[in-house]
């Protein structure tokens, strides 16, 4: 992409900021330009956002029914998945599935919910919780 090239539209999901993006210049080289992004690009943001706040409300839905754990609520609201989850807590996808089942989530040690609660920005009492 020319420097030229590089979409200048505007994206409402970046806030008023710019991304760098890397453009061939007239010299030839690559180097960093701002954009402000382009209609695409936010398109799919919102469509990907609006599906991790689906997915954050069915999840909500399912631990006031007693299904699922506040666990996987939160994970989505702070628009995380099982991989991401996994990686940032450095635990086994297969364990925080079961960490799912709301009878097993109760039993954790405080320091493994401190271990989730850090990689999702939230207190102990606030990931015991739905909104």
């Amino acid at each position: 992409m020319r420097d030229s090239d590089v979409p200048q539209e505007g994206n409402c999901t970046l806030g008023g900021h710019r991304k760098a993006l890397y453009a061939r210049g007239a010299d030839g080289k690559l180097h960093m330009v701002q954009s402000t992004g382009w209609e695409v690009e936010e398109i799919v943001t919102r469509q990907a956002v609006d599906d991790l706040n689906r997915l954050a409300e069915e999840a909500r839905q399912r631990v006031i029914a007693g299904q699922t754990s506040a666990l996987e609520y939160h994970m989505h609201r702070t628009r995380m998945d099982l991989p991401m989850l996994a990686q940032t807590t450095g635990l086994w996808q297969w364990r925080i599935r079961r960490h799912f089942r709301p009878a097993t989530f109760a039993r954790l040690s405080t320091g493994l919910l401190a271990r989730y609660a850090g990689v999702m920005g939230l207190s102990i009492e606030q990931l015991k919780k739905v909104d």
